[in-house]
């Protein structure tokens, strides 16, 4: 599990309503916003198209028993804090094809998820995530309250939860595990609205259309990782094990 740090945060001087410069605003934020969750969806959609062709082609399971599973598991790391130092001394093409990358080994590393839980279990808990996902998101986007005060509570559960999982990988405690995937749950479900409107704000920084491509690409990263990590949280609380 990754998370980007925090931006420095401002507060959105909303222009009156009705204004010319306020309805440029609003049109040029929908449009952003759009680009944001239009690069998600493409990343989720390439995530799962990856991990059930792995899956399907026997390709995970020829490498699960083997030590290159660990460069499987590891690469998604590498690649998403490659995508975070480097985004913006990179081209725009570059930047996509790295986030297209990520995606993908992102997809091979959750493979194992078809091999573990039942199939309906799996589409079961994934529309529970997106509904769960959409509603945060929205109500990040639409409220006028200000979220930041939340954002190092949240940062500091998440941290909280790398580290116990990284413990448990040695104890393989259930109750452990239990308890780190409910703290996942509410820890992601918050993430997901500050995340959402951390982004709306990004929009008021004056960048060529290069840097926003760039800015709406870690956008949505932030927001893969949100649902990526939500619904592998409820999944380990909610899926059904195959026997």
């Amino acid at each position: 599990m990754t998370y980007q740090s925090p931006d420095d945060r401002r507060s959105w001087p909303r222009p009156a309503h009705g204004t010319a410069a306020g309805a440029a605003i609003d049109l040029g934020l929908r449009q952003y916003m759009l680009r944001v969750y239009n690069f998600m969806a493409a990343g989720l959609g390439l995530t799962g198209l990856v991990a059930y062709a792995a899956v399907a082609t026997g390709f995970y399971q020829q490498i699960a028993g083997t030590p290159l599973i660990w460069v499987v598991m590891l690469a998604p790391l590498g690649a998403v804090l490659f995508l975070s130092f480097r985004i913006e001394r990179m081209s725009a093409g570059a930047a996509q094809a790295t986030f297209w990358g990520y995606a993908a080994l992102m997809g091979l590393s959750l493979a194992g998820i078809f091999l573990l839980y039942t199939g309906a279990s799996v589409a079961r808990v994934f529309f529970i995530s997106a509904a769960t996902f959409a509603a945060m998101s929205l109500y990040g986007y639409a409220t006028r309250r200000d979220l930041s005060r939340f954002g190092s509570f949240l940062f500091m559960g998440l941290i909280g939860i790398v580290l116990a999982s990284l413990v448990n990988i040695f104890i393989g405690s259930s109750a452990l595990q239990f308890a780190v995937s409910v703290i996942g749950v509410l820890v992601f479900t918050g993430l997901t609205a500050w995340d959402t409107q951390r982004i709306k704000e990004v929009y008021l920084a004056s960048d060529p259309a290069d840097l926003l491509t760039r800015k709406a690409l870690m956008g949505a990263l932030a927001l893969y990782l949100d649902f990526v990590n939500l619904f592998v949280m409820l999944l380990q609380l909610a899926g059904q094990r195959r026997q």
